[in-house]
């Protein structure tokens, strides 16, 4: 495991590395998740291996630390994988992102686009104030107090035991405070930067997702949007063939 400060407090965003040939691929995970479980499968199939992996943990997640004052907005985490991608010499990297991962490569590729040649995104948030029925959505509702106090455990007891897994290694004001700031979005917002980035851009949608809002105009900004038969968020459990050939680039 690896290691590097991400704020002025010496607080460390951690990431475990498989060496291999550049560009690097970078996996980012969701919210209340982890990387390498989502995504270290697919990294050590045939069709990848070889190529230089980076698993990230973002702040409050999974092995790295989980600051009180740090804010965990999609701009604050962006900047914290930029760290990772600086200290370690990955620019030009391919990220690998699922979900709120996939709103934070966005962010990251257009606050640092010398840091990314390529975007894979799986279910990645593209708006501000998902529907209801969103995970964010479910802990935004809470205020951090509540949440922190008890909202908490009721979350991890509604997820069921996959996604509680990982969560239940989320600090409580961390995952909070990055849910608010998935629903709040970035300036501009994710969706407008995805469309207007200059590097090639996989969308992967799981087809028991249902369609992909916006998909005629992603796709007429170049974004290439692939429905992922027998899929739904987790398509990278759902159909790992599928989720393996378009980050090869096979697809």
């Amino acid at each position: 495991m690896q290691q590097a400060a991400f704020d002025s407090e010496g607080n460390h965003i951690r990431w475990t590395e498989v060496p291999g040939a550049e560009p690097a691929r970078v996996y980012l995970h969701g919210l209340g998740s982890m990387s390498a479980v989502y995504h270290a499968h697919v990294a050590a199939r045939p069709e990848l291996v070889g190529t230089r992996s980076l698993f990230v943990d973002l702040p409050g997640h999974g092995t790295s630390d989980r600051p009180r004052g740090f804010g965990y907005t999609l701009e604050e985490h962006a900047d914290a994988v930029a760290v990772v991608l600086d200290e370690t010499g990955a620019a030009g990297a391919e990220l690998i992102a699922h979900s709120m991962g996939g709103a934070v490569a966005i962010v990251l590729a257009y606050r640092r686009p010398d840091l990314v040649s390529r975007l894979v995104l799986t279910e990645a948030n593209l708006d501000a104030f998902p529907p209801l029925t969103a995970g964010s959505s479910g802990i935004a509702a809470y205020g951090e107090d509540e949440f922190a106090e008890g909202g908490y455990a009721r979350v991890l007891e509604s997820v069921g035991p996959l996604w509680a897994a990982t969560m239940r290694l989320a600090d409580p004001r961390a995952l909070h405070r990055s849910a608010v700031g998935l629903r709040r979005g970035s300036a501009p917002v994710m969706r407008s930067i995805l469309e207007g980035l200059a590097v090639e851009r996989v969308f992967l949608q799981g087809e028991h997702s249902g369609d992909l809002e916006g998909r005629e105009s992603l796709e007429a900004a170049g974004v290439r949007v692939v429905t992922v038969p027998g899929a739904g968020h987790n398509v990278m459990f759902d159909n790992p063939d599928a989720f393996v050939a378009a980050v090869a680039g096979t697809a």
